[in-house]
């Protein structure tokens, strides 16, 4: 690792020009290839697929070996797909990628898809069993990853079957979880794919049954993929309304994404409420920065697919989001993003309330803050500047120069999670393999 000197050496030494910076550009163009595909993709291909009973593994420990828990989360084995399938487009070395993707397609439509009610299992075993949990046995979320790798798979392998099931996980979609009354998406839904409602006897704490800011974020990350590949009329209507819906309503006057909602979108807030309670609901309120750096970028890849006259507009949205995000959730000292802040009481400044700093987030601010420097390159924010800065955090502080892979935590603050697992249900590698391919492309220009 990286010793902090050097780290705030590189920073503070970096020119003015971001453009002008080019041997430190090409060091980290060169730095970001090597982590995609010796630090990344090869730990964790072939090692994760599952030969006997289909998909991929879920737990890899610290040294990138099997753990021991492997039931299988939608999410988790689209995202495999996903990454599979673009690593065979990107790599022109990595034909075998593709064939690691096929096993995952293979996996989801014979097994992690509804034959009798339709839609995707949210979870089931590592044999292929269901693991009904209550209100989590389908959801909008898990549904917009599998329909985001299957419709790259088909971009990439053209295989007719993949693009057959991402329209029948979209009309499927369509049919159960969209809302044409209020707009957007039910996120919770049951087997049967009806909306869960949320009612009295559920706890204040419980996402069940609220709208909320992931699933449509994510969502409107497929329907762009899908659009690609199947550039249908609906498809452009919901991918337009989801757009429209995250950067007119989601994203709030403050410039940050409000979490959870009413079906009617009114913002689930606790603002009005003592600290203690606050903290309690902190997973429903409060200010994801990663999250607000994520949706900059999938606003504006949405509106470009669409080619939108405002598009602008939307970029300009993204901007003042990254911005607050720079402004109030960049650590000063070490770097990086933290996971979240809170605004106690209208006129008071932002509060961080929890000063981790989680894999994704970072990946996520690699990729959007280097579009704002494309975008915006004699902007006083410096997004060069701080694309460098993070890199470089990342590097000293996520990557794992023994072993392989990304921290699931920042070093700097949780050095106690050295030996956390690599990989489980919630962490794979699409968030940092997909950062470090599009900074690749904006580098390679």
């Amino acid at each position: 690792m990286k010793t902090l000197t050097l780290f705030c050496l590189v920073f503070f030494t970096v020119s003015i020009s971001f453009c002008q910076n080019s041997n430190a550009l090409e060091a980290i163009r060169s730095q970001m290839r090597i982590d995609a595909t010796d630090n990344m993709i090869d730990k964790w291909y072939p090692l994760v697929l599952d030969y006997e009973h289909g998909g991929y593994f879920s737990e890899i420990t610290y040294d990138f070996k099997l753990g021991e828990m492997h039931n299988k989360m939608i999410v988790t084995q689209a995202r495999h797909i996903w990454t599979c399938s673009l690593t065979a487009e990107f790599f022109s070395d990595r034909d075998d990628y593709l064939n690691y993707a096929a096993h995952g397609f293979k996996f989801l439509k014979e097994v992690m898809w509804d034959q009798k009610f339709g839609g995707f299992y949210n979870l089931v075993s590592k044999e292929g069993k269901p693991i009904a949990k209550k209100g989590e046995e389908k959801t909008a979320y898990g549904n917009s990853f599998a329909l985001y790798g299957l419709a790259a798979y088909y971009r990439v392998s053209k295989d007719e079957q993949a693009l057959e099931l991402a329209k029948k996980t979209f009309l499927w979609l369509e049919e159960h979880s969209h809302d044409p009354i209020n707009k957007g998406y039910y996120q919770s839904l049951n087997r049967d794919g009806s909306p869960i409602l949320r009612d009295s006897t559920f706890d204040s704490t419980s996402e069940i049954g609220y709208k909320d800011q992931n699933s449509s974020i994510h969502l409107l990350e497929a329907f762009t993929e899908l659009y690609k590949v199947w550039p249908e009329k609906l498809v452009a209507e919901r991918l337009e309304e989801l757009l429209l819906l995250i950067r007119n309503t989601i994203v709030n006057d403050r410039n940050y994404m409000n979490l959870f909602f009413e079906p009617d979108w009114t913002p689930v807030t606790f603002n009005e409420e003592t600290k203690d309670i606050i903290k309690k609901h902190y997973y429903l309120d409060h200010v994801s920065f990663g999250h607000d750096v994520e949706i900059a970028y999938l606003m504006l890849e949405a509106s470009e697919i669409l080619k939108r006259k405002d598009t602008e507009e939307t970029l300009l949205k993204g901007k003042m989001m990254v911005d607050h995000a720079i402004e109030n959730g960049w650590d000063k000292a070490f770097g990086g993003f933290y996971d979240g802040g809170y605004y106690f009481g209208a006129d008071q400044s932002l509060t961080i309330v929890n000063s981790d700093k989680n894999w994704w987030s970072q990946a996520e601010g690699l990729n959007t803050l280097l579009i704002m420097q494309h975008h915006f390159p004699n902007d006083s924010h410096n997004y060069g500047v701080y694309f460098i800065h993070l890199w470089e955090y990342v590097n000293t502080f996520f990557m794992d120069d023994r072993y392989g892979g990304w921290y699931e935590w920042g070093q700097d603050s949780k050095p106690e999670t050295k030996n956390n697992l690599k990989g489980h249900v919630w962490k794979a590698n699409y968030h940092n393999f997909r950062a470090l391919i599009n900074c690749l492309k904006l580098l390679e220009e």
